[in-house]
């Protein structure tokens, strides 16, 4: 009996032994595995800090296999290595991106954005030539549909809609199609440049204001202004790439045919305005569609259409009154901005500027990025300069104020910027030069408006 409690206490000890033993060579692995791994990790994150990506690439994938989850550090400065590669012609590493990138979202799931990182391999295969024109277009399809929040690259836009306009061309999308594209790029566009184009102007009215910005803001008014310029750039190419296709000679046909089939449709009737009415198209088909959807409901937009047809035929008093009525029921940013325009230009042409300059000012608060509106809003001021000044340096002090006003147009809308910059150019000549402020006396001094343009202007400083 003693032998057998002995005997049991020995197992009993032996087991406690063996656990004990197991435990202290499994932490000594632990630790082992952790230091093995912050020794690789450092290797591997020192050389892609200094671009020393060479070097890098040959400690990258013993890194991964090892320590996956190492530091999400790994996984940026990978991106960076590989984008070094592929930029320099190395194809071969177009996989191990995509690897790389999927990595990333399985292990970071909380810190990664998953449409980011579908935008981004659709882009990276299509920059590689990977997969046929129409497999491109379906990868670009399905990421602009289920992650419409991360497509916002200017370049991916326009490689999306141009793939459509290429497959159409070569009969595989229809043209019905393309045209709906068309409409739901250029309102991305105008979604990110409106968000940008706020940014921009709350960093100009500081510096009109006179407030010193700081190094990071000035980087990132900068930024801004560039993404900007790329936006408009793009928009321009989206409409260029587009180009004879979309001409009255395509359209009316293509709505004629439709028309029947679709006349009790709303959103139909709806776009097939908007597209006939971007173009000019004088057809009897306009004049068709707009009373169809004037008797389907009566709405901002019809009312628009109908103060575009009274436009037309001369009726300026009957025009304005949709154009009123429009703006009171449209809803829509865009399309409110554009019955803004439709007003202010009604009054632009009848030479009351003050009545323009409050729906310009409308359109701008809609649309932030409506650089038109600045634009249209500096020719008046440059135009009333003789009404505005009781000598002739005040009268031409108001081309400071139409200079600044063409600058901010160009900065806001990259796609003119070109005719903006050119034109700030031009009354900043016509202004008062520094030899008219020396004779004058009137550097630094605050020159007030009192004609319909209000405000003032402060002379430079010499």
């Amino acid at each position: 009996m003693i032998n057998l409690i002995n005997t049991t206490i020995m197992k009993k000890n032996l087991v406690l032994l063996l656990a004990v033993f197991a435990l202290t060579i499994g932490a000594n692995a632990f630790a082992q595995t952790s230091e093995e791994c912050s020794i690789k990790g450092s290797i591997f994150i020192e050389a892609a800090k200094a671009k020393n990506y060479d070097e890098a690439i040959n400690h990258y994938a013993p890194l991964i296999a090892a320590c996956p989850t190492y530091s999400m550090a790994v996984y940026q400065y990978g991106e960076k290595m590989f984008k070094h590669f592929i930029k320099n012609g190395d194809n071969t590493k177009v996989n191990d991106m995509i690897t790389l990138y999927n990595d990333r979202l399985r292990l970071y799931p909380d810190r990664t954005d998953a449409g980011e990182i579908a935008m981004k391999i659709v882009q990276l295969k299509y920059d590689a030539g990977l997969g046929t024109k129409m497999e491109q277009y379906k990868a670009y399809e399905e990421v602009f549909n289920t992650n419409n929040a991360a497509f916002k690259s200017p370049k991916s836009l326009y490689t999306y809609f141009s793939l459509a306009v290429d497959l159409n061309k070569e009969g595989t999308v229809p043209l019905a199609n393309m045209f709906d594209l068309y409409d739901a790029v250029i309102d991305k566009l105008d979604t990110e440049e409106g968000l940008m184009a706020q940014k921009v102007i709350a960093f100009s009215d500081k510096e009109e204001a006179g407030e010193t910005l700081s190094a990071r803001d000035k980087k990132n008014y900068e930024a801004y202004e560039k993404n900007l310029g790329i936006f408009g750039k793009v928009r321009g190419s989206v409409d260029s790439k587009l180009g004879a296709i979309a001409d009255c000679q395509n359209l009316v046909p293509l709505y004629n045919n439709d028309y029947e089939a679709n006349k009790n449709d709303l959103a139909w009737v709806n776009r097939a305005l908007s597209r006939l009415n971007a173009k000019d198209c004088d057809d009897p088909l306009f004049y068709k569609l707009v009373q169809q959807l004037h008797s389907l409901k009566p709405s901002a937009k019809s009312a628009y259409y109908l103060g575009k047809l009274a436009e037309k035929d001369g009726k300026a008093s009957e025009a304005l009154r949709y154009f009123n009525e429009s703006a009171e029921l449209e809803t829509n940013p865009k399309d409110k901005s554009r019955v803004y325009y439709s007003l202010a230009e009604n009054f632009r042409k009848a030479g009351k500027y003050s009545e323009a300059r409050n729906y310009y000012n409308k359109m701008l608060e809609v649309r932030p990025n409506a650089g038109i509106a600045y634009l249209k809003l500096a020719n008046m001021y440059a135009k009333s300069a003789n009404n505005c000044g009781s000598t002739p340096f005040e009268k031409r002090a108001m081309y400071w104020k139409a200079a600044d006003l063409a600058r901010k147009a160009g900065k806001v809308d990259g796609s003119i910027s070109s005719v903006a910059n050119q034109t700030a150019s031009s009354y900043m000549q016509t202004a008062p030069s520094k030899t008219d402020i020396f004779s004058s006396n009137m550097a630094g001094k605050t020159i007030s408006f009192k004609c319909w343009v209000g405000g003032s202007v402060r002379v430079p400083n010499l």
